[in-house]
């Protein structure tokens, strides 16, 4: 089975039931997901903003990282000098040059919904 990358913008669209939820379900079956270890920081704080923002509840955050907690994703190892050389490369942030860097070492495709990390793993020749 092969292995795709997610990261926490589709982790998150899937357990708020954004509108995009179908569609990544769909895209995900019968694939292996894979995601570095930060991808549990980045699923914290993107509900912390939420929190900060009003825009849920505590407990409706501990509701979704439930959810998130139970979608099947491999967590792997990425090496962070090459994440670093490619956040300068690519002048992007750590945490979108784990998921690039990640992408580049098991030779899968990187799904996200954040347009500008997309562009960045395109030019990676990702």
């Amino acid at each position: 089975m092969a292995n795709v990358v997610v990261d926490a913008s589709v982790l998150i669209a899937v357990v708020t039931n954004e509108a995009e939820k179908v569609r990544l379900v769909q895209l995900t079956q019968d694939v292996d997901l894979i995601a570095p270890h930060s991808i549990h920081w980045e699923i914290g704080n993107a509900f912390s903003a939420m929190l900060k923002r009003r825009r849920i509840t505590v407990e409706d955050a501990i509701r979704a990282i439930d959810l998130y907690q139970k979608i099947p994703v491999r967590f792997v190892d990425v090496e962070i000098e090459e994440a670093i050389g490619l956040a300068e490369a690519l002048n992007i942030y750590a945490y979108d040059a784990y998921l690039v860097r990640c992408a580049i070492k098991y030779n899968s495709p990187l799904l996200s919904l954040d347009q500008g990390l997309v562009q960045s793993t395109k030019s990676a020749k990702v």
